[in-house]
């Protein structure tokens, strides 16, 4: 597959999970991949040496991206290797929950931090570079739309996620750049891994197809809306939880 041949995609919290899928199939569609990651540095360069070895182009960046000047200087080093943008995927996520009598500052600012602020700052510096065919794709959570006890902070930070989208879509189409959202349910490897059984199994009965998502099907989803043939997409929030109703 050639899809993506001659383009570059950053994929943030791409050193393990969900994100690491996406990295590779990404680059298994022909793009130069920038592996950003945190503290996974050992995965991150699992990633890009998986990627080399099969013939494709990639290179692994630290940054805490919930940072702002940290995410600056993610650009940074993008700019001068490899040199150009022309899609981005934000990965990187955190899940958890708390009562809502009960939760701390360290919570709320973990929870918003890097599920929401994170893709703001990436994606404002990915704005000044991103041209005519340019990719962003927000991974949204169904969290969102079917929320859960406990799930105050993490369904509100992807409900505003879904917010950018629909904005960044309206801003950004002039310049022929298209926004859109992916939206997972429980999936793995990603967020579902650190699941207790008990909510696995919920999550499980809560889809028709008795399971639930593998990453793998998330990242063709992302792939699609990376490609040319999605150029009319934009703004949108596609929902891959397999029918699941939460």
């Amino acid at each position: 597959m050639s899809r993506l041949a001659g383009k570059v995609a950053l994929v943030t919290g791409s050193g393990r999970g969900m994100g690491r899928v996406i990295a590779l199939r990404l680059a298994e569609e022909g793009a130069a991949v920038v592996i950003n990651y945190a503290a996974s540095r050992q995965g991150a360069e699992e990633v890009v040496e998986t990627i080399r070895k099969a013939g494709g182009q990639a290179v692994a960046y630290q940054a805490d991206i919930t940072k702002r000047a940290e995410v600056a200087r993610l650009f940074e080093d993008i700019d001068r290797e490899p040199g150009r943008l022309d899609i981005v995927v934000n990965s990187a996520g955190v899940s958890g929950g708390a009562p809502l009598a009960g939760m701390s500052d360290e919570h709320i600012d973990q929870l918003f931090g890097i599920n929401l602020l994170a893709p703001l700052y990436v994606a404002s510096e990915a704005a000044k570079r991103l041209g005519e065919g340019g990719r962003i794709v927000n991974i949204g959570s169904s969290l969102a739309q079917f929320p859960i006890a406990g799930a105050s902070v993490y369904a509100a930070a992807k409900s505003g996620l879904k917010a950018f989208t629909e904005v960044w879509a309206k801003e950004l189409g002039p310049k022929g750049v298209t926004v859109n959202t992916v939206v997972p349910g429980a999936t793995a490897p990603g967020m579902a891994e650190r699941t207790p059984p008990a909510y696995r199994e919920f999550y499980e009965k809560a889809s028709p197809f008795g399971r639930i998502g593998r990453a793998e099907e998330i990242a063709a989803v992302v792939a699609f809306l990376c490609s040319p043939e999605a150029s009319w997409v934009s703004g949108a929030h596609i929902l891959a939880n397999g029918a699941a109703n939460a």
